[in-house]
């Protein structure tokens, strides 16, 4: 789905980050809550499963954003089905599913947590990972300023870049992703977590998985990886500074710092190390010259294509770059940059 079609339109203002929905209903161990993302609201430990509506400044161009979400989804851990995105998440009371589902004027958000107090963290790790909280009208009025996004901007409006819930689990994924198609990453990543992840409960899909910390990566047997000498290095490298605590990848984290701590592990180049700030860290600036995708998009558009020509061409698209490339990945026949059909 490409175009205005695919344009979601919200006229409400964006709830903060970490407000949680004003519910209706209450009791029980498994009890059932509805509400809209706005407002506080204590609740108690045990299960229970919500459902929200998450505000966001208009426009949205879902396109991409569930495209690559759904096209890169880890097997067991993250899945597309009945138009929805799910995946498990890690939370500081118990785990979670999501299912998040765009909608006229809003993100459908489904969450079914073994511990309710976990409310509040899921909702804003949600938020972060969709970048519900961007302003795409600031973003694209500075995009379109540039002759060569212009059309781009005009085409699809609001594109967000997709994020993730999880910084240390994206910087594995980062690595596990060097210079290998989107389904080999997928594959390698499906393996870690099927070995070290822990179980999680899903009876209303298939998935099976937390994506493994860290600290369960910790003691994995590089040998058992099937990959190159130098990205076995990398990862194990990254794996053992993540679970030292010696780089924050977490909420709040600075991403100029994280960047030079990741630059001093092996095996961890400028692609893998801006990606990282990008979709982890939520860098608005982060941008990947050396990516294949934005440099085949460079070339189609006339633009530099070599990584320092590009840097510098990219100058004009301060602070919003992360957006840019969005637009210029975009302009690739990729599924990452489609709605699933089914």
């Amino acid at each position: 789905m490409h175009g205005n079609s695919g344009h979601q339109e919200c006229g409400g203002s964006v709830a903060d980050a970490r407000s949680v929905a004003g519910f209706d209903g209450a009791g029980g161990p498994e009890r059932r809550l509805t509400g809209e993302a706005r407002g506080g609201v204590s609740v108690e430990a045990g299960p229970g499963t919500l459902s929200l509506r998450l505000p966001f400044r208009s426009p949205l161009c879902p396109d991409n954003l569930f495209g690559h979400l759904a096209a890169t989804a880890v097997p067991g851990v993250e899945e597309w089905r009945d138009g929805a995105y799910r995946r498990t998440l890690r939370l500081p009371y118990g785990q979670g599913v999501v299912a998040l589902r765009p909608a006229p004027g809003h993100v459908a958000c489904e969450l079914t947590l073994t511990d309710l107090r976990d409310v509040s963290t899921a909702i804003s790790r949600c938020r972060w990972m969709l970048d519900l909280d961007a302003d795409p009208v600031v973003v694209d009025d500075l995009l379109s300023r540039d002759p060569v996004l212009a059309p781009l901007v005009a085409r699809s409006p609001g594109r967000r870049v997709p994020r993730t819930v999880d910084g240390a689990e994206f910087a594995v994924r980062a690595v596990l992703g060097q210079q290998v198609s989107t389904a080999a990453a997928r594959t390698h990543a499906g393996r870690l977590a099927a070995a070290y992840g822990e179980p999680v409960s899903d009876p209303g899909g298939g998935l099976t998985r937390l994506f493994p910390s860290p600290q369960a990566l910790a003691g994995l047997d590089p040998a058992a990886l099937a990959m190159p000498r130098s990205r076995r290095t990398a990862l194990i490298g990254l794996v053992g500074a993540l679970a030292a605590g010696e780089i924050d990848l977490g909420p709040g984290a600075d991403p100029e710092r994280a960047r030079a701590r990741l630059l001093e592990l092996p095996g961890l180049g400028p692609w893998t190390v801006e990606t990282v700030a990008m979709r982890a860290l939520g860098d608005p600036d982060a941008f990947i010259p050396g990516d294949l995708g934005v440099r085949l998009a460079a070339r189609e558009l006339g633009l530099p294509t070599t990584p320092g020509a590009l840097n510098r061409r990219s100058a004009a698209w301060r602070p919003w770059r992360a957006y840019a490339v969005q637009h210029l990945w975009a302009t690739g026949d990729h599924p990452i940059n489609r709605l699933p059909s089914a």
